[in-house]
Order: C-alpha cells, then sequence, then structure tokens
C-alpha cells in the first residue's frame, strides 16, 4: 500500500516558525499538544504506552522531529494506532507519507476531503488578497495540489466515532474545506477544532511570529465557503467546550474560552471575514 504514495508538485519546505516551535503543552494528562512552526500536533493517549493516536501531521520535512517527539512521549520505537487528519492542507499532512512508510498505520478523514488526499482533486489556488497581512501575502507559494495516500488512508467511520480514540467523536466542519472535521470528547467537554477556527490571527506575520493569542476564524487565504464555516462556528460553540486546542496558536480553557467563542460567533463576520467581504 505504500507504493505511489506522492506530494503534489509544489511540495516544499515552507521557511516560516514562531516562538512556540519545538515547545509541547500537556493540554489533559491525554492530551498533548506540539506546534512544528507554525502548526500544532496533537497526541491523544496516555505517556508510556502503546494506545495513542496522532491528529495532523504537520509541515513539510518535519518527519523526524514528529518522530522524535511521539518517541520521548510514548518510548523508544513506538508508533500509533492511527493518524487522524483533520483536513488536507499542505501545514496539516505536510509529513504524512514519510510517517506512514515509518509507522505502517492506517490513516483516517471524512469521505469529502478524499479526493484531496487520493491525488484526484487540488485545493484551490489560496487567496493573497484577504489581507494585507504578509502571510497572506505569502499564501500563492504554499502548496495546495493534492497529494496521494493511496490505501492507506481511509474514510473515518459515518457513525461518529473515531479508531482508537474511545470517547471522542467527530463532527463535520466545512467551510475552510468540504471534509473538515473536528474532534469533541462529552466527559470533559476537550475539543480539538483544526482549522474550523484558530487563536491566532493566521494572516498576520507579526501575529503568528509572536503566537500573539486571540481567537480568530479559519485561515482566511484558504478557506472557501464562508458560510459554512460560519455554521460550523456556530455548532462548536454550542458544544459549550471547557478545553479546546486549535491548529494555529494556544489552547484556550475555562471562562476565558467561553467569553472567546461567544464573541466569535456574535461577531463572526467583523472577526473572520476578509475585509473585501466586509465592505
Amino acid at each position: 500500500m505504500e507504493e505511489n504514495l506522492n506530494y503534489g508538485e509544489d511540495y516544499k519546505y515552507i521557511p516560516a516558525t514562531s516562538v512556540r516551535s519545538g515547545v509541547g503543552i500537556e493540554v489533559l494528562d491525554d492530551v498533548y499538544m506540539y506546534t512544528v512552526q507554525i502548526v500544532n500536533i496533537v497526541l491523544y493517549g496516555y505517556p508510556h504506552t502503546n494506545e495513542f493516536v496522532l491528529i495532523d501531521a504537520g509541515m513539510p520535512k518535519s518527519a523526524e522531529e514528529i518522530i522524535s517527539v511521539v518517541e520521548e512521549r510514548f518510548g523508544d520505537d513506538c508508533q500509533p494506532k492511527a493518524i487522524i487528519l483533520t483536513h488536507g492542507h499542505f501545514d496539516h499532512v505536510g509529513s504524512i507519507i514519510e510517517l506512514i512508510k515509518h509507522w505502517h498505520v492506517p490513516v483516517y478523514a471524512h469521505r469529502l476531503e478524499l479526493p484531496y488526499l487520493t491525488g484526484k482533486q487540488n485545493y484551490p489556488n489560496p487567496d493573497p488578497a484577504v489581507s494585507n497581512g504578509w502571510v497572506a501575502k505569502m499564501s500563492p507559494f504554499f502548496p495546495h495540489e493534492a497529494i496521494n495516500l493511496g490505501g492507506n488512508i481511509k474514510e473515518i467511520p459515518a457513525d461518529g466515532s473515531i479508531p482508537y480514540m474511545p470517547g471522542f467523536r467527530w463532527i463535520h466542519t466545512p467551510g475552510h474545506t468540504p471534509g473538515h472535521l473536528s474532534l469533541f470528547r462529552e466527559e470533559d467537554r476537550t475539543l480539538i477544532v483544526g482549522d474550523a477556527f484558530v487563536t491566532v490571527k493566521q494572516e498576520s506575520l507579526y501575529k503568528v511570529l509572536t503566537q500573539q493569542k486571540e481567537i480568530s476564524g479559519p485561515p482566511q487565504y484558504f478557506t472557501t465557503d464562508w458560510s459554512a464555516a460560519k455554521e460550523s462556528v456556530e455548532k462548536l460553540a454550542a458544544l459549550k467546550p471547557n478545553v479546546m486546542i486549535t491548529g494555529h496558536g494556544l489552547p484556550m480553557v475555562g471562562d476565558e474560552l467561553s467569553e472567546a467563542l461567544r464573541n466569535l460567533v456574535n461577531d463572526f463576520n467583523q472577526i473572520a471575514l476578509p475585509k473585501y467581504y466586509q465592505n
């Protein structure tokens, strides 16, 4: 199943970083977040066990770093039971092929995301006009072509369950991409949102570099359906999460999270939409 795996022709290392790069946070005993340059990966599972899952696969050329982080938390020569993808943008699948070849584990994504992960359909070109921020201006250089994971990519179960993540369920949260999904555990109201929304203004180079924490919508330059994105934010806010990890930015918990989500829902157009939609 590992033959003919390939990234798009535009695949390349992106020299973007932040002050949080290389830093991990144990958000909960069994939920660990680690920042690879400008994006977060999440490890679910208690340390030093064989029962764990990787959520998302980081930036291009970061496989060795991810493997090192995993082995530091779970032990030498360990491997996850599976990799769960919130979606297929380059900064969330940047090292997926190397990780598949190293670990030989299945990868799961929403069925509407599969065309972008099986070489059938490219994502739309990033839109640099969404913002005056330098990250937005740089976005045309970001990879957006489909990758091909062949038989290693599987449709996540339609019943909402997540393989090897008991207690969690997935929620379809389109807008940023058609098949974007988020993960939620009812017991302690833990939410892993991917890029359904983020806690850093991802279009701004300064804010990305400094990781200034603020609630924001999904990264604008890659988001294609703003009506769906707003509905997804409302759906996630209705869950009343107590702990939240986003694909970009720092975690939020408790009252800070509740207030931030309330503001995002109430002022979504002003906070999240590109300026040209607000005129």
